[in-house]
């Protein structure tokens, strides 16, 4: 495991978008797994400003989300599709039929997951995966005790991923409680992994996922088994991660 620190959160941003960048330059027609949230913004914003200066084209890239609520329609300003519209595919020139999202309108959750594993399969496979992580160790929407082996599945939303994302709704009950999501599984057959980490409050459970032993209660704790991550992090975020003695690059 490879891990950088960074001062902030711009260039946090800078080095996670660099190091996607090196792989859609060095593979042109790569298979990329992209996340949502807040903390991958940044780097999505810093992709689309180096292609239009024309450092890069995305052409040929695919692209799989890592999730999707379940109930909202992809024209929802908070599902998964529609903030990657607004954050990254919008302003760049990737041909849409090359980007998907799982269907969070499918009417058999089930059918849409596995049609979902066959198009990863389908594209030989993800390349590199871009991962958040969430303050209870969730990687992708797969929550605390979630089993290993899944591959794409519908998932019930925790208590604490429902209390961060009520930030977004107006109203609570609008909210949607279940996601389909890719699996612990579809993330580790994934041949690269990119976490992206910002903010003290990230310190706590970066500490808890790779200084602790593998745990079904910290799902991104899994990672310690795979042979191809790199960790992002500013300062704040890595700062347990430092005390504890683990090698840091600058």
């Amino acid at each position: 495991m490879r891990i950088y620190m960074t001062e902030d959160y711009q260039s946090m941003s800078r080095r996670t978008a660099n190091i996607i960048s090196a792989q859609v330059i060095t593979k042109p027609d790569s298979v990329l797994g992209l996340a949502t949230g807040s903390t991958p913004t940044g780097a999505y914003q810093q992709l689309a400003e180096w292609y239009r200066k024309g450092d890069l084209s995305f052409a040929e890239i695919r692209t799989l989300n890592l999730y999707e609520y379940y109930g909202l329609s992809p024209r929802h300003e908070q599902s998964c599709r529609c903030a990657m519209q607004r954050n990254l595919f919008d302003h760049i020139d990737i041909r849409p039929e090359n980007t998907y999202v799982p269907d969070g309108l499918a009417r058999d959750p089930r059918a849409e997951c596995a049609a979902y594993d066959a198009t990863i399969r389908a594209l030989g496979g993800i390349d590199l995966q871009l991962l958040g992580i969430g303050v209870n160790g969730h990687i992708g929407l797969n929550e605390p005790g979630d089993d290993f082996g899944l591959e794409s599945h519908l998932v019930q939303l925790s208590e604490s991923t429902l209390q961060r994302n009520s930030r977004f709704f107006e109203c609570r009950e609008d909210m949607p409680r279940q996601a389909l999501t890719m699996g612990i599984k579809s993330i580790m057959h994934t041949h690269r992994i990119l976490i992206a980490a910002s903010g003290a409050e990230k310190a706590d459970i970066l500490c808890r996922a790779f200084c602790g032993p593998v745990s079904r209660e910290v799902p991104a704790s899994i990672l310690q088994l795979h042979p191809e991550v790199t960790l992002v992090g500013d300062r704040a975020a890595l700062s347990g991660l430092r005390e504890a003695g683990l090698p840091i690059c600058g």
